[in-house]
């Protein structure tokens, strides 16, 4: 019984394991409003082209994401894919 029950959990990880995470939608309305945090450091002058550090869209969402965790509590994967998908539509287009 117990190499059976072993034989199960392992196909069950397995199928886990395989299964695809499902893929957050941005809200870009609500990213811009979440971005208001953000404005107590700084403004919006460093997205715009001649300042931009940022090449890529998973580059944008990874210092999204890095500077989501100065907040208490961090930014949630929502918020960070929220406000991703505001900054990428308002001012990089990628």
């Amino acid at each position: 019984m117990s190499a059976a029950l072993a034989a199960l959990l392992l196909a069950a990880l397995a199928l886990s394991a395989a299964a695809p995470a499902q893929a957050l939608t941005s809200d870009p309305a609500r990213g811009e409003k979440l971005h208001a945090k953000c404005l107590d450091c700084h403004g919006t002058s460093l997205y715009e082209p001649d300042k931009r550090k940022i090449k890529s869209l998973k580059a944008l969402r990874k210092e999204v994401k890095r500077w989501g965790t100065y907040y208490a509590p961090a930014l949630s994967e929502q918020e960070v894919e929220d406000i991703t998908g505001w900054l990428n539509e308002r001012f990089y287009r990628f």
